[in-house]
């Protein structure tokens, strides 16, 4: 019986497609319906799937769709009530927060946000976005760029930021002063070298990209094409390799005294 419990917890999101399937999931709770359910889950695998590889692509396919929905472009809210609207509602509605010139930070509730608060804002530009933890792609950085006044931006942890994304971040080269990348899996020292354009940076968090080979001399190299901004993250030997004579050194079996 423990494959049919492991199938039902790998497939648990294409059953919910129906609704007689999810109230089937939920209700059931003698050892004989598990059972029967579980014959149930294993005929709708086989039916519609030759082998774990197909299930594998469609789940990833679903997935790849919900990002997408989540990071269309709020066009109708640009256009009517402008570019700080429509930014502040797509970071909230991602889950984070935004700060207008002059305000408190506003962050997205359990139950959402209140678009009619945002609007007692509509002429103040947003000066810093948190989109940590966010699914933010390429695509949903539209909604962002458009913030012409935008001075601290927090990236942290976005799994879906890659290389692509830093390379457009030249638009906000006139405004941003502070940039935290830290814990983005999908960085690497090729979209680092794309921040060259912004010369006004103050502050920039490079730290924990495992993407990124040689984290120490990937700061240096930072650092010297942005010499006017701190760049937090590694310590500056992490990664280097050791000269020929450490190396010795380390391998070398010391002398009993």
């Amino acid at each position: 019986m423990a494959a049919p419990r492991a199938c039902l917890r790998l497939v648990a999101p294409i059953w919910n497609l129906s609704a007689s399937g999810s109230r089937c999931l939920s209700s059931a709770v003698t050892p004989e319906g598990n059972q029967r359910k579980g014959g149930m889950l294993l005929q709708f695998l086989a039916d519609r799937f030759y082998d774990v590889e197909a299930l594998r692509d469609y789940l990833f396919q679903k997935q790849l769709s919900k990002v997408h929905k989540k990071n269309r472009s709020f066009v109708g809210i640009k256009k009517r009530y402008g570019p700080y609207i429509a930014g502040a509602s797509f970071v909230l509605k991602q889950g984070g927060a935004v700060k207008f010139q002059g305000q408190e930070w506003i962050r997205a509730t359990g139950h959402g946000y209140s678009r009619l608060k945002l609007l007692n804002f509509q002429a103040v530009p947003i000066e810093a976005v948190d989109a940590s933890d966010c699914a933010i792609n390429y695509e949903g950085l539209d909604n962002i760029l458009a913030l012409k006044e935008l001075q601290s931006l927090f990236l942290q942890r976005c799994p879906h930021v890659d290389d692509w994304c830093l390379s457009r971040l030249h638009q906000l080269a006139s405004s941003l002063q502070e940039l935290s990348l830290a814990g983005c899996p999908r960085i690497s020292e090729r979209g680092l070298a794309c921040l060259h354009h912004l010369q006004n940076l103050r502050r920039l968090d490079i730290s924990d990209l495992p993407a990124v080979s040689n984290p120490g001399l990937t700061q240096i190299l930072v650092e010297e094409m942005l010499p006017k901004c701190e760049v937090v993250g590694a310590e500056w030997a992490q990664g280097l390799k050791s000269g020929p004579e450490e190396q010795s050194q380390d391998t070398a079996s010391p002398l009993p005294t």
